[in-house]
């Protein structure tokens, strides 16, 4: 039932089918961390994780897809993300993501008949330029090129005679310096354009991801700043184009990734930028995906009250995201594309119900446990039945504190099963995902040695409050980290493994270590996938799970 009266009640299980745990049932959502083929690039295999392979020894154990169809994405060929993860497991059913919904929009044309429409009268009526700002791959995680290239057209379709393109260059849910074949791509569509004459059709700034733009959940907001010079003042290197800055970034820095490539200006021949953003222009950040877009967003469109960084002059544009980010917090106001519509998720269930809920991650994956967990919505179903904790993350490479916030995460769950008052705790472990994104092989293998150890710290608390764990992942990462051929055999490139800092579309672990004494087994659907989480969870708590959601994946045993 997903209609606008909010979820149905929950039916509470009689006790001959399967009794509610005398304790919570607790889930720990591994971030990045698959089912590999446990060579000597599989970091989870080359870890020394005693605990998860006691879990895996004495609890039930399967294997969920995470990517592709299963998540709500175009294709399989589409590798899964923690924002998709952690929508499905939440939803308990798949939903279009991103994504699809502009692959849609753009086919059938809606998206050209909403604000697009007004953003471009308004720019062609007052002379200015539009903007273009997002990710540039074909990753399908944030954005995708072809969105890009398509919008570029229809400017040029709508008579814009300027449009400038700031690039945020990838290597994280692509191959790693791989930038100059998106750049490339880009410049021809561009190209094309302007040798008809009559317009400028240029890449006017750019940078890597994780250094420029595109922070997420304040974790750091100068990398908005540094976005913001270069796009907006364009106060950032110069150079004689987007390929150039790459080219000479790589000679002073060999094996620099795409993803920290520093902020770049394309200057004209005369050393002025090739565009700043003005009065009177258009600016439209082409990432479906929120997180990474909401702080720039914001500081295109706060008034004075804002203060995360010095904006210097802020110009009077007409800014519009591809989709809405934040839907609860209105931001952006103007958008392209609606996004998916999730309701009736398995934490307003909880909530209608009753069931005091408590979820806690660290910074870089708070929001995921929360805003993406409750279908992209900000807030809580119920304050006095929700506690949400954040703990802070390190503000240094990954790869230099690999152990990241997981003892600290440990603790707060921990002391939340010791309380007693929630009967739902879920928390995310982020070291599998962040640290595998450096392709760093050992501090991935440390990152996963520490979550191990958190682990086993949690698992003696639920065992005393006689509760249930259960284990799993949104998605792969660290399970792969080398990139591979068609046969699946590692890439080297003068002799060295070409290191993967993307993530992978293999399975994610499920494991449920029961200590209430109650007697069940798996049975997953041949295509059970991160879905099928939500009714097993329901299943876990004691709850007949809705007709809406996808199946569980017990079966309970008679008499249990």
């Amino acid at each position: 039932m997903d209609d606008d009266n909010g979820p149905a009640p929950l039916v509470l299980r009689g006790h001959s089918v399967l009794p509610a745990p005398a304790g919570p049932v607790v889930l720990l959502i591994l971030d990045g961390v698959g089912v590999g083929a446990g060579d000597e690039f599989d970091a989870l295999a080359l870890a020394r994780t005693p605990t998860l392979d006691a879990l895996r020894r004495d609890g039930l154990a399967a294997t969920l897809r995470a990517h592709g169809t299963a998540v709500g994405l175009p294709s399989d060929a589409d590798i899964g993300n923690s924002e998709v993860g952690h929508n499905i497991m939440g939803a308990g059913r798949v939903f279009d993501q991103g994504a699809k919904c502009v692959d849609q929009a753009i086919e059938t044309g809606a998206l050209y008949d909403g604000y697009w429409k007004t953003l471009v009268e308004r720019v062609r009526a007052g002379g200015g330029a539009l903007h273009f700002m997002g990710l540039l791959s074909d990753g399908n995680v944030h954005s995708h090129e072809a969105h890009l290239h398509a919008l570029i057209r229809r400017a040029d379709h709508e008579g814009l005679e300027r449009v400038y393109v700031h690039v945020l260059l990838d290597g994280r849910d692509v191959p790693d310096r791989t930038s100059p074949v998106y750049l490339e791509r880009l410049e021809t569509v561009l190209a094309a354009i302007r040798d008809r004459g009559g317009r400028d059709y240029r890449i006017a700034s750019g940078g890597g991801r994780m250094v420029v733009t595109m922070d997420r959940y304040e974790a750091d907001w100068s990398i908005v700043a540094r976005g913001w010079r270069a796009h907006v003042l364009g106060e950032a290197e110069g150079f004689s184009s987007a390929a150039a800055a790459v080219e000479q970034f790589r000679a002073a820095q060999p094996g620099i990734s795409d993803q920290v490539l520093p902020a770049f200006t394309v200057r004209n021949a005369d050393g002025s930028p090739v565009a700043r953003i003005e009065d009177g222009d258009g600016v439209i950040f082409f990432n479906f995906r929120g997180d990474r877009a909401m702080e720039m967003s914001r500081a295109f469109t706060e008034g004075a009250g804002f203060d995360r960084f010095d904006r210097g002059r802020v110009p009077d544009v007409a800014f519009a995201g591809m989709m809405l980010y934040d839907g609860d917090l209105g931001i952006p106001e103007h958008y392209l594309v609606s996004p998916p519509r999730i309701r009736n998720t398995l934490g307003e269930y909880l909530a209608a119900a009753g069931v005091a809920q408590f979820a806690c991650a660290e910074t870089q994956k708070f929001g995921h446990v929360t805003y993406f967990w409750n279908g992209n919505r900000s807030g809580k179903f119920d304050e006095a039945l929700e506690e949400y904790v954040e703990i802070a993350s390190d503000q240094v490479p990954f790869e230099q504190r690999p152990w990241m916030r997981s003892a600290e995460t440990a603790d707060a769950v921990s002391r939340a099963v010791a309380e007693g008052r929630h009967r739902f705790i879920r928390a995310n472990f982020a070291g599998g995902d962040m640290v595998g994104h450096t392709g760093d092989l050992q501090a991935t293998i440390i990152a996963l040695e520490a979550i191990d150890l958190a682990i086993g710290r949690v698992l003696p608390a639920v065992a005393a409050a006689q509760g249930c764990l259960v284990v799993t992942a949104d998605h792969g990462n660290s399970e792969d980290m080398v990139e591979r051929d068609k046969t699946g055999a590692p890439l080297r490139q003068d002799g060295k493994p070409v290191f993967r800092t993307a993530h992978s579309i293999n399975p994610v672990p499920f494991v449920v270590r029961d200590f209430s004494g109650r007697a069940y087994s798996l049975a997953p659907p041949p295509d059970a996938g991160l879905a099928n989480l939500a009714a097993t969870l329901l299943e876990l708590l004691g709850y007949d799970p809705p007709e809406e959601f996808a199946p569980s994946l017990l079966r309970v045993k008679n008499g249990g």
